[in-house]
């Protein structure tokens, strides 16, 4: 699970470049492929799944965060803009070993977010939000771990949010959440 999303990348950009023409080993070799790859698709769904079933418990019974009590709100979809937004952080934070909303280059949240393709135009409202976490080795835990914090977990309660993205490398944690309010259809043509 530590390197979930980078290897499903590699093996579903090396299973896109088939030969015309395959040999037997290259039949055999694309086999093992093909399983590999249905094994990491796999594992990714039960990724997000395992994640959204436990932001939208906690958004749906509400909570307590710190000395505030955070009602129940709507649920939140998967957005794989902001998954990819947390998994460039989460990488870069692994591969240049830091812990911090602000990466190395100077980047800070909505410059991540907008350069992986989630923009505020054509929409009325935009507002995104960040968690991170470090060293916790489960979804459970790091989740826990977040409602525990009252900021991260207002991050995860408030109804501003419509969407999430999630990424987890060598045990970095990144969660991006997104949200954003479409003009009326009066003002749209």
């Amino acid at each position: 699970m530590k390197n979930i999303f980078l290897g499903s990348l590699a093996l579903l950009i090396g299973t896109s470049c088939a030969a015309e023409k395959p040999r037997t080993s290259a039949v055999k070799t694309t086999a093992a492929i093909k399983s590999t790859s249905r094994n990491s698709f796999n594992n990714v769904v039960d990724f997000e799944k395992e994640f959204l079933k436990q932001i939208n418990r906690a958004r749906a019974e509400g909570c307590k965060c710190g000395d505030k009590y955070m009602p129940p709100v709507e649920p939140l979809i998967w957005n794989t803009q902001l998954q990819l937004s947390a998994l460039g952080h989460a990488q870069d934070m692994a591969r240049n070993r830091y812990f911090s909303h602000v990466s190395k280059n100077g980047d800070k949240i909505k410059d991540r977010i907008t350069a992986a393709g989630y923009t505020y135009s054509g929409f009325q409202s935009f507002t995104i939000g960040e968690n991170i976490a470090f060293n916790q080795r489960t979804i459970r835990e790091v989740m826990q771990g977040w409602l525990n914090s009252p900021g991260h977990c207002k991050n995860i309660m408030s109804p501003a949010f419509k969407e999430v993205g999630i990424a987890m490398q060598n045990y970095y944690w990144v969660q991006d959440f997104g949200g954003r309010v479409p003009f009326p259809r009066r003002f749209t043509r």
